[in-house]
């Protein structure tokens, strides 16, 4: 029997809106009073305002010196029709000092029956009539989309890609038993590459990890690569380069070293923050909200990607669209600003496809994050956002220490990530070398070219960049408070009927057969996550949009979502530890347990293997007997171990130049250039975190081996392991057609 995907057959409702058209057509015996009229020919023209609507104000040109107008503009408006929609038409004169009101009427679009349009006079005052067309028609085409299943797109880029993930996979274990390798694309295992956050220390920990999967083929082999704050950076890097997939992430690695070498400093000139500036308001004056996290999103940008500030995420399209490369996932997160993130957050999903919230079932097109929505559909489009303002969104706890740099007053008392803040050391801000020792800022050169004022004197800049900022938002919550230094976008949700929040997977007695009542082991504070099944608040006309490291550092939720089937997951965590040889599985224990609140398979994170087994590279936590839906997860941690004494695996070091270069620490080394706060690495610090988790990554290759051959093994036994495709009886059989059944999620 014929496999389908069951997601697409649970209804995920919307409440659909109304599209309201009035046509301003003309009007008749336009007067300013007779004495008026006397002293001045009107100029008239129309407001149309409806207090109900998104956009709720629209006017007509104006036209000189006309008592008997005709316009014949046209204005959509999107409605509600639940609530009581009135139309407010006010004619108005226009003048050079101040425009008069001549007068206003309202009419109760209530009267207007869908599909029936109807021409209306209005009059207005005694003798003047303004007429207007009018219809309506229910928004059958919504701009977001209302569904469980993953879009057409991204299905598609999954069966191009296992194809090549099934040649990947024969050549990685070419030397393998027939046996092990699959004989038919029904074998071939999903494989999930993960990255935590951790500033410039998982971005440039990652691009070791992907050099060294890059060339080793495991990610020819991987379905998925996703990441969350830090590593999004390096994900983003390496994605909208030109040259990538053709060219790997050997030399991209190597621009990418030189462009974090510098100061960031640099970047707070006068000549950068004027541009800046300007950016902000013309983003503002747009009808955009604009938070600090704009400008850090330039400041990253410049730094990380400086010849591609405007590459969009669709661009990525072309990087996947035959199946080339593993689908980049990236995360932030939705929160409310008067509950801790660790409480509740909503986490957002972005591909090169769309971006939505799998726990609503609502997802749009990159190209509509940002824009007005009402109701699913979008009221006022933006210009898609650039790439370096996502970067700034994804990693957006980070613009938190610039407000420490520009010496602002914090006023806000308590999140976690400022807690850390206070404990960072002044030189953790510009990186490793003082100011005083970096040898191009103490000659005052200008990076620029220029000379005269802009100078560049970096104690000079600090300062007059610490008053300037300080002038222009003393009064301001910009940089001083929470509200203003997270990302904030319009609400997408806006105006729609969350009726209930539906758990992260609706099937998941389907497929978790963990109980959702298991006791997880106590990992920390009971509260986390208490409030996670709370709906967003869809009368907020914007949110705010986070770093996903706020609550837990793995993105975990975007490689867990059922509808993805992921087998192995591979995960990279740079998370800060209090010293190297710290128990490394808080934020695994993090991701097990959210994972268990949303009745998602998860293997058992055991934290005594620690005490059993030390600190490891990596290790190994596998599905408990019988739970052939749960995902192997490979598990790398930041330490330090063989690589002091290996410059590759099995290749010992043999000079004590060799011994030298890699005997340090991560986390215990109180001058570390590893700090979360750290945004310049010299060429040392880059190359030896980059070489260390390239290192580790290469000496696991036959741990990943071993995992993917038992995958494949998993899904030979089991054809519909981690699967999202069921056959039609299975579906039935759990009525997931029957809109009363819990399967069904109500929007």
């Amino acid at each position: 029997m014929s496999s389908i995907d069951p997601y697409q057959y649970i209804i995920v409702e919307q409440q659909f809106s109304h599209k309201f058209k009035v046509t301003v057509v003309r009007a008749e015996n336009v007067t300013k009073g007779v004495l008026g009229d006397l002293l001045d020919t009107p100029d008239p023209y129309v407001e149309l305002f409806i207090p109900s609507a998104p956009e709720s104000r629209k006017r007509t040109r104006c036209i000189d010196n006309n008592v008997n107008p005709e316009w014949n503009e046209t204005f959509e408006f999107i409605l509600d029709p639940n609530q009581e929609n009135v139309l407010e038409v006010t004619l108005m004169d226009a003048n050079y000092v101040m425009d008069e009101t001549l007068g206003t009427t309202s009419y109760d679009i209530s009267k207007i029956k869908v599909g029936q349009p109807e021409l209306v006079p209005l009059l207005i005052g005694n003798v003047t009539k303004v007429y207007l067309e009018m219809s309506l028609e229910v928004c059958s085409a919504m701009d977001l989309r209302f569904s469980l299943a993953l879009c057409d797109k991204e299905k598609l880029f999954r069966q191009t890609r296992r194809e090549r993930a099934l040649l990947g996979i024969k050549k990685l274990l070419n030397m393998e038993k027939a046996r092990c390798l699959p004989s038919s694309l029904q074998e071939v295992p999903v494989i999930a590459i993960v990255g935590s956050g951790g500033g410039f220390r998982a971005m440039v920990g990652f691009s070791g990890v992907m050099k060294a999967l890059y060339e080793s083929g495991v990610l020819d082999c991987a379905t998925y690569v996703a990441g969350l704050s830090g590593s999004t950076w390096y994900m983003s890097t390496l994605y909208s380069h030109p040259d990538f997939p053709a060219k790997g992430p050997r030399e991209i690695n190597q621009e990418l070293m030189n462009r974090v070498s510098s100061n960031p400093l640099r970047l707070l000139l006068p000549q950068h923050v004027k541009h800046y500036i300007q950016a902000l308001w013309t983003k503002k004056a747009s009808g955009q909200p604009v938070t600090f996290t704009d400008i850090f999103s330039m400041l990253i940008g410049e730094t990380l990607i400086p010849d591609r500030m405007d590459t969009k995420l669709t661009e990525m399209q072309a990087k996947v669209s035959e199946g080339q490369s593993p689908l980049p996932l990236f995360t932030c997160l939705h929160v409310k600003p008067d509950v801790s993130e660790l409480m509740f957050a909503d986490w957002v999903e972005f591909s090169p496809y769309e971006i939505g919230m799998a726990k609503y079932g609502t997802f749009m097109t990159p190209n509509l994050f940002g824009s007005k929505f009402f109701m699913g559909t979008v009221v006022k489009q933006y210009e898609e956002n650039p790439l370096h303002f996502l970067m700034g969104v994804w990693g957006s706890a980070f613009s938190i220490l610039f407000n420490r740099v520009l010496g602002i007053k914090d006023t806000t008392g308590g999140s976690t990530m400022e807690e850390e803040l206070e404990q960072i050391k002044p030189e953790h801000i510009v990186g490793e070398d003082s100011l005083d020792n970096d040898e191009d800022l103490r000659k005052g050169e200008n990076p620029e070219g220029q000379g005269g004022e802009d100078e560049y004197h970096p104690h000079a800049q600090a300062s007059w960049v610490q008053r300037m900022f300080t002038s222009l938002v003393s009064d301001s919550t910009l940089f001083t408070t929470r509200e203003g230094r997270a990302g904030k976008v319009h609400n997408f949700m806006l105006g729609l009927n969350l009726n209930t929040a539906m758990p992260f997977s609706p099937v998941g007695d389907l497929t978790c057969q963990t109980p959702v009542e298991e006791e997880v082991d106590a990992v920390t504070d009971p509260d986390e996550f208490d409030r996670i099944y709370e709906p967003l608040d869809v009368k907020s006309k914007k949110i705010h949009v986070v770093d996903s490291g706020l609550t837990f550092n793995l993105p975990y939720p975007l490689v867990l979502r059922p509808q993805r089937g992921v087998d192995l997951i591979i995960s990279f965590d740079f998370s800060a530890r209090p010293s190297d040889s710290s128990p490394p599985f808080k934020e695994l224990l993090l991701a097990e347990k959210w994972a268990r609140m949303n009745k998602l398979p998860f293997p058992k994170i055991d934290p005594k293997v620690f005490d059993r087994e030390g600190l490891k590279e990596c290790y190994v936590f596998k599905p408990r007997k019988g739970d052939k839906n749960c995902p192997t997860v490979i598990h790398f941690v930041l330490a330090n171990i063989n690589f002091r004494n290996f410059k590759a695996p099995g290749v010992p070091r043999d000079t004590e130049k060799e011994r030298e270069y890699a005997d340090f620490d991560i986390f215990d080394d109180p001058e570390t250039p590893y700090s979360t706060f750290n945004f310049q690495y010299s060429n040392q610090a880059f190359t030896q975190l980059h070489d260390l988790m390239e290192f580790n990554t290469l000496n696991n290759i036959e741990v990943i081996k071993d995992a993917i051959k038992e995958s494949i093994l998993y899904r030979r036994e089991n054809p519909s392991r981690c699967s999202v495709s069921l056959s039609l009886s299975e579906i039935q059989n759990k009525k997931f057609l029957k809109r009363e059944t819990r399967g069904a999620a109500h929007v």
